[in-house]
């Protein structure tokens, strides 16, 4: 385990103790090495005070009012060039529900450990390779449980996030929660209306970009704390939808979600298949000629509720624009055999052509999330094809670097089949080789066509014109093959 203690920070840790002063690695950086990750960040904490901490890192900085000591490590590396260094402290008054009111720094370790969240996050260790463990922390990751440190009451009364940190936890680790620290969190839920909805969002975020979000929002619901994410989020519990799904709303929104993270898809399409279906709930009619349940424009309504969820969250105007925009056109009509090339493109203006891919990728989210076993049945495999021939430059003359008025402005010819005879000329040359398509070669060339008979510059014309027409088939046989679709 120490040797994967990068050099920069056991130089931190050896200059604390040169100084006189203890130093200990703490917090989720010694969870994650008994767990064999990476740690994704590095602290320490000592018996020094800030005073001191800068006494013996002068180019440090020192901004907050809890006593962490930024130092420079001079690292290359962007996650150690600065390292945190803490003095041991203790923490009394917590009338917001989430920072103390007063901190005091403390002398021991013992006292800094018994303030920390959980038992996974109480667990100190030297560069020695001595541990401090008073809390049976070590117990606990081997058992895969999060559990509170103490009284979970009282550390969810001294700060409330942590109860999201805590299901935030079962999504990284694959962690179960303790029963007595589950309990403390329904009974502690209410406090979580005095977090800043910054800080509910940054752990929100946290969970969905994790391997297993469905289960933390699942026992975010089972716990009752997910309304503190989004009020709208437990409207789909129990919601039946038509004969099509096998799963209430609720759990449809999160299979979706979960199938984005199953992919390793981006946090946008995991965002979007969590809100997809978020209106279904008001927008349910029963229909006597189905004799089934219908959600016609769930997506319009749901696109406006998302909105407002997301902004409630303060999330940024460039994900809540793409996150709307996937929701509002999730219904997009793909059967290929009714629909026209024309539409398909239109479907793209409407999403964005950056988004289009991401729209296709929510819609295979969204089948699995219903049940259904297979990602891309051939209609929808053939629609992507259809989006991949629109997103395409197709094989014409407007791919040449002169056009029709250029040749007629540059040569004073007139507008007439000349012209085009000229470009579809032209054209085939460059199939042959693209590396022939620039404007003083096609001008040159040019000169030399208009000079021809007619009749010969129109055979070449036509043959040029044959060319490009068998081309633009290769091209979408072509694509065609690559999906499976021919």
């Amino acid at each position: 385990m120490l040797h994967r203690i990068p050099h920069e920070i056991r130089q931190v840790s050896d200059r604390l103790k040169e100084g006189g002063f203890e130093a200990y690695l703490v917090g989720g950086c010694v969870r994650d090495l008994l767990l064999d990750h990476v740690p994704k960040d590095w602290d320490i904490t000592t018996n020094a005070t800030p005073e001191q901490i800068q006494g013996v890192f002068p180019d440090s900085f020192y901004e907050n009012d809890y006593g962490t000591v930024g130092v420079k490590t001079g690292s290359d590396d962007p996650k150690i060039a600065i390292v945190e260094v803490t003095p041991y402290r203790t923490e009394s008054g917590y009338s917001d529900k989430r920072r103390p009111d007063a901190v005091t720094f403390g002398t021991s370790l013992s006292e800094d450990l018994a303030r920390r969240d959980f038992t996974v996050n109480a667990i100190a260790l030297d560069t020695q390779g001595h541990l401090t463990d008073p809390y049976d922390g070590q117990k606990d990751i081997k058992d895969k449980v999060i559990r509170a440190v103490g009284n979970p009451s009282e550390r969810f009364g001294e700060d409330a996030l942590r109860m999201l940190r805590a299901v935030r936890f079962v999504a990284q680790l694959g962690f179960g929660i303790d029963g007595a620290t589950a309990a403390a969190i329904s009974e502690n839920k209410a406090n979580l209306s005095h977090v800043s909805r910054e800080r509910v969002r940054d752990e929100l975020v946290r969970i969905l970009e994790s391997k297993s979000p469905m289960d933390a929002l699942a026992l975010a619901q089972r716990l009752g704390i997910l309304e503190y994410i989004s009020k709208d989020l437990p409207r789909g519990v129990g919601i039946e939808q038509n004969q099509a799904h096998s799963y209430d709303v609720f759990e449809h929104l999160l299979r979706t979600m979960q199938h984005a993270a199953d992919k390793d898809w981006n946090f946008d399409i995991r965002l979007a298949g969590l809100f997809h279906d978020i209106s279904k709930p008001e927008t349910r009619r029963w229909s006597e000629e189905k004799k089934d349940w219908t959600f016609h424009g769930h997506e319009v309504v749901g696109s406006r509720v998302t909105k407002k969820a997301l902004e409630d969250l303060r999330f940024s105007r460039e994900t809540i624009e793409k996150v709307v925009k996937l929701v509002r056109w999730h219904m997009f009509f793909s059967d290929p055999d009714q629909i026209t090339l024309s539409a398909v493109r239109r479907m793209i203006v409407n999403v964005g052509e950056e988004n289009i891919w991401d729209l296709l990728n929510l819609r295979i989210c969204d089948r699995i999330g219903t049940g259904r076993p297979k990602e891309q049945p051939f209609r929808f495999r053939k629609y992507k094809a259809m989006v991949e021939q629109a997103l395409r430059d197709p094989v014409s003359v407007k791919m040449l670097k002169t056009d029709g008025s250029r040749i007629m402005e540059k040569f004073h010819v007139k507008a007439g089949p000349k012209v085009g005879y000229v470009l579809n000329a032209l054209l085939e040359e460059v199939l042959d080789n693209p590396a022939l398509n620039k404007a003083d070669y096609l001008d040159e060339r040019t000169q030399t066509l208009l000079e021809m008979p007619e009749e010969e510059l129109r055979r070449l014309g036509e043959s040029g014109k044959q060319r490009r027409e068998a081309a633009e088939e290769e091209e979408i046989q072509h694509i065609m093959e690559k999906h499976h679709v021919c």
